[in-house]
Order: C-alpha cells, then sequence, then structure tokens
C-alpha cells in the first residue's frame, strides 16, 4: 500500500514537473507585460527577453517533436480555417464601419444609453469596497492581445507535449469556432443598433464633419434630396468602388479601402456581443480542454476581470460581455469534431476492435490462436499515428510550419496593438 502511494507521488510530481512549465510561461508573460504601468525601464528590458526565450525555445524543440506526420495531415482543415476566418474578419470590419457611420454624428451625440444595472452595480461598489481591491478592478491586467499571446503560447506548448496533438488542429478549431462566432457577432448587431454606452463617441475622427446620412439615403440615393446633405467625399476605389456608399470615407482616411478599414479600430455601436470576450472566452475553453489545472482557472479569473472592466469602462453593456462569454462557450463545445482532447489512438484502437469483434469471437469460439493474434496485430497497428509521408517532406513541413507560425504570431500582434 505504501509503496503504491510513493508510486503515486512520484508521478504526480512528475506530471507536475512536465506541466508547470506552460503556466509559468502563461503567468510571467502577463506579469511582464503589465510593467509596463509601473516600470517602463523593466518592461522593455524583460519583455523582449521573454519573447526571444519563448520562441528560443521552441525553435530548439522543432527536430525532437514527433508528432510532425499528425500536423501535415491538420494543415489543411489549419489553412482553410484561417482563410475562413480572416474573411470572417473582413466582413465584421466592413459592419463595424457601416453601422457606426449610417445614422450620422448628430445620432449618437443626442442618443442616451440605455440603463445598464450591471454598470450601476459596478459603480455602486466602488463606494462599498476597499480602494486596494478597487484599484486591482481598474487596473488593466489583460487585453485582446494578451489573450491572443495565451492561445498562441497554448499552441506552441504541444511542441513540449504538453497538450495533445496535432497543435495545428488546436490552432485550427479556435480560428474556426472564432470566424462563426464574429460572424454570429456581426449578424446581431448589424440587425439591431444599440446607442453607444457613452454619450459621445468619434473612433473615425473628422468623419462625421462631413456624414450626416440617414438609412433611407442609403438604400435609396437617386431620391435623396442634395441639397439636405453637406458634399461628401467620393473615393477612386475601383471596383471596390461600391463599398464607398456603405463605409462612408472622408478626405484623409487614406487612399484604399483597406486602408479605411486599418483606421476603424472599432466602432461605436457594433456592441451585442462583446468581440473582444469572445476571444476571452475562446482562449479560456481551449486552456481548460486542452490543459486544464490551476492555470485553466487563473485564466477564467482574467476572463471575468477583463469582462467586469469592459462594463465599467463603457466600452460594453452588461449583456454584450455576458452573451459573448456564453456563446464562446457552447460554440467551442459545438466545434470538437475539429480538434479534441481525447486520445485519438485510443479512439481508433476502439474502433478497430469494434470492426473486427465477429471476427475475433469466432476465432475464439474455433480456438483459431493464429487469427486471434493476427487480428489483434490489426487493433494495435491501428493506434499508430499514420504513415505516408517521405521524411524530406516532413522535415520540409516542420520547418515551414514553424516559421510560419512565428510569422502570424508577429502580423497578430501588429495588427492588434490598438485593440
Amino acid at each position: 500500500m505504501e509503496r503504491a502511494k510513493e508510486k503515486e507521488a512520484r508521478s504526480s510530481w512528475r506530471l507536475l514537473k512536465v506541466n508547470a512549465g506552460l503556466g509559468l510561461a502563461a503567468i510571467s508573460y502577463v506579469f511582464i507585460d503589465y510593467l509596463r504601468y509601473v516600470s517602463t525601464a523593466w518592461h522593455e528590458r524583460l519583455q523582449p527577453a521573454l519573447w526571444a526565450i519563448l520562441a528560443l525555445a521552441a525553435v530548439f524543440r522543432v527536430p525532437f517533436y514527433s508528432h510532425w506526420t499528425l500536423e501535415l495531415t491538420a494543415s489543411i482543415s489549419f489553412l482553410a480555417s484561417l482563410l475562413f476566418m480572416l474573411s470572417a474578419f473582413l466582413c465584421e470590419a466592413i459592419s463595424v464601419r457601416f453601422v457606426t457611420a449610417v445614422l450620422g454624428f448628430d445620432w449618437h451625440r443626442s442618443a442616451a444609453p440605455l440603463p445598464d444595472i450591471g454598470q450601476w452595480l459596478l459603480l455602486a461598489l466602488n463606494e462599498r469596497l476597499p480602494k486596494i481591491i478597487i484599484d486591482i478592478f481598474r487596473a488593466h491586467i489583460v487585453g485582446l492581445h494578451h489573450f491572443l499571446m495565451l492561445f498562441i503560447m497554448l499552441g506552441f506548448s504541444v511542441l513540449f507535449n504538453s497538450i495533445r496533438a496535432p497543435g495545428l488542429g488546436l490552432a485550427a478549431r479556435y480560428m474556426f469556432t472564432m470566424a462563426i462566432g464574429r460572424l454570429l457577432r456581426t449578424i446581431t448587431f448589424v440587425s439591431t443598433i444599440l446607442p453607444s454606452p457613452t454619450l459621445i463617441l468619434m473612433p473615425f475622427g473628422d468623419l462625421y464633419k462631413l456624414i450626416h446620412i440617414t438609412l433611407m439615403f442609403l438604400l435609396f440615393p437617386l431620391e435623396a434630396i442634395v441639397n439636405e446633405y453637406p458634399a461628401e467625399y467620393q473615393p477612386d476605389w475601383g471596383r471596390m468602388n461600391f463599398l464607398a456608399n456603405i463605409l462612408r470615407p472622408s478626405v484623409g482616411e487614406g487612399s484604399t479601402w483597406s486602408q479605411l478599414l486599418k483606421k476603424a479600430s472599432g466602432g461605436c455601436n457594433d456592441l451585442m456581443y462583446s468581440g473582444h470576450m469572445l476571444v476571452a472566452a475562446l482562449t479560456a475553453m481551449a486552456w481548460t480542454e486542452a490543459y486544464g489545472g490551476w492555470t485553466s482557472a487563473l485564466i477564467w479569473l482574467l476572463v471575468l476581470h477583463s469582462a467586469q472592466r469592459e462594463i465599467r469602462e463603457r466600452h460594453h453593456y452588461s449583456v454584450d460581455v455576458i452573451v459573448a462569454i456564453y456563446v464562446g462557450i457552447l460554440l467551442w463545445k459545438m466545434t470538437g469534431f475539429i480538434w479534441s482532447n481525447k486520445d485519438a489512438a485510443k479512439a481508433r484502437r476502439l474502433a478497430k476492435l469494434d470492426e473486427v469483434h465477429g471476427r475475433l469471437v469466432h476465432a475464439a469460439k474455433d480456438s483459431d490462436i493464429d487469427e486471434i493474434r493476427d487480428l489483434l496485430i490489426q487493433v494495435d497497428i491501428a493506434s499508430h499515428e499514420p504513415k505516408g509521408f517521405p521524411q524530406w517532406m516532413i522535415w520540409a513541413f516542420a520547418g515551414v510550419a514553424t516559421a510560419f507560425s512565428l510569422a502570424c504570431v508577429l502580423l497578430a500582434f501588429t495588427w492588434t496593438n490598438d485593440g
């Protein structure tokens, strides 16, 4: 009995040593990034050092990773999910611009925010909780780029066998779920335009000085009375000129439609539901399923902290945040067919065993030992990873996949540095 307990304790300690690294790396990243508000000098020293250490550690592990065949198999779904997600982002960006510009600045300035009991509760707690607790609630501990980086760290941890392979399968599931969530979000906030939680919000610079447009003018431009509206800037976007009536550009917002969307940085009325909280919920769900443990609990606490900040700072209504969290949870539960934490080898072995069950029973009745041995060998082979790719192709894919993934990390931080 004592020997069994000792063996169990040794196994638990070995598991802790293997899996503790990812959790410590995640905590270190969040802590070091928060130093920008405490000590800029230390932040400028430690953050590049941490990124370099993580990147070098991942590159060093590439030759020792034993599941590149699975990664190569999952690469098709990864690329398809990536294209699907980028298309969803483009659709969302156009819709965000549309719902913010369509009613004009006069409406944004006069429309009062909706009553928000969640915000009232948070404001009431400011007067009843200790100041240090309120300061923690107000602290900018995590943002959009933190949750993206935490997922990227989770994906790269497959190189260290911290999560189940393939890592590209996990990334494909994350991006596919993100795309579905973004499209549902776009349909929702376009369907009913809600007033901003803040009284006046001008994310597009001088856009509203030039634009006083109504939905009827957008739908029936030929019937509009020109004298009732100021002259509008008409860009030359070539084949994309049809977007001008939707995006309503001004003179200083770039010469192309893509530059215009890059400068948008969010809108006033893309509220139901919060895109930031969708990212946070999906990241937390991915950590919970793929890694688990105390780190996942910590990430859920960061999700709750980010949620109350979205409401407290009037970026979103309480309903936007709540809906985003449970939509993220439900969507993640529905996309388990792309990647799952279940033992795929065990599933293949059980499927093969179920397939040969009848023959195995007949062989046992006939005392055919050779037939039983052959069938059991087939079951064992079924649990092995699929083969069929030459070694040079696997190593070439390993190099390309690593370089592409690191490039995606840099692009993600470049494109989300302003939220």
